[in-house]
């Protein structure tokens, strides 16, 4: 009897039965849309955020005027396959991989790099599985890439970045192909990187 009485109010002709029908009812819609978005956000891509001016002048155009931060698109789906030189990629630094950090990919496995300071050799073999990613900012004060920690391997690349969407002034479509670095590379061919 007492139960009875307990759940006579969630009945689904009172005010109470009602709102618990819907609000069962959106939590359940709710939750089943989790995993798809957490599948979605892992292995097909995001709206991620550039700060910093690492990658200055390319993305953060106003960098030295404002504190506004560009916004592009991060494509997961086999971020490693078909790497090519010029392209943007997300990766874990590895020295703090709690950061996400986006640099521009200058040699791929097999090429020869010719370093900048800090970096204690004045030339770097790019082995095979491995990348030498920069900041487009020609200061390197400003930005933490290969010259610091080396080649990075390609199991730490997340995603690689295909647009911008803001701000608008540099909306669209990265055009990776038309990079000039002030980096120079002895490309060399992928059957012959170091291999460990």
């Amino acid at each position: 009897m007492t139960t009875r009485r307990l759940f006579s109010s969630f009945n689904r002709g009172t005010q109470y039965g009602q709102f618990a029908r819907v609000f069962g009812y959106n939590l359940f819609i709710f939750a089943t849309w989790i995993p798809a978005v957490i599948f979605f956000h892992d292995n097909i891509g995001e709206v991620t955020r550039i700060s910093g001016p690492s990658m200055y002048p390319y993305l953060n155009t106003s960098y030295n005027e404002n504190q506004k931060e560009d916004r592009c698109w991060v494509n997961k789906f086999r971020p490693t396959q078909n790497l090519q030189r010029g392209m943007l990629v997300s990766f874990r630094s590895p020295y703090h991989p709690e950061v996400l950090a986006i640099k521009r990919v200058i040699a791929v496995e097999g090429d020869r790099v010719i370093t900048h300071a800090p970096y204690p050799l004045p030339i770097a073999d790019v082995p095979a599985g491995h990348v030498w990613v920069e900041g487009d900012n020609r200061d390197a004060n400003k930005t933490l890439d290969s010259n610091h920690y080396g080649p990075i391997p390609l199991n730490l690349i997340q995603g690689r970045v295909t647009h911008v969407l803001w701000p608008w002034t540099s909306f669209g479509a990265v055009r990776w192909w038309e990079f000039k670095g002030r980096t120079r590379v002895l490309k060399g061919r992928k059957e012959s990187a170091l291999r460990f």
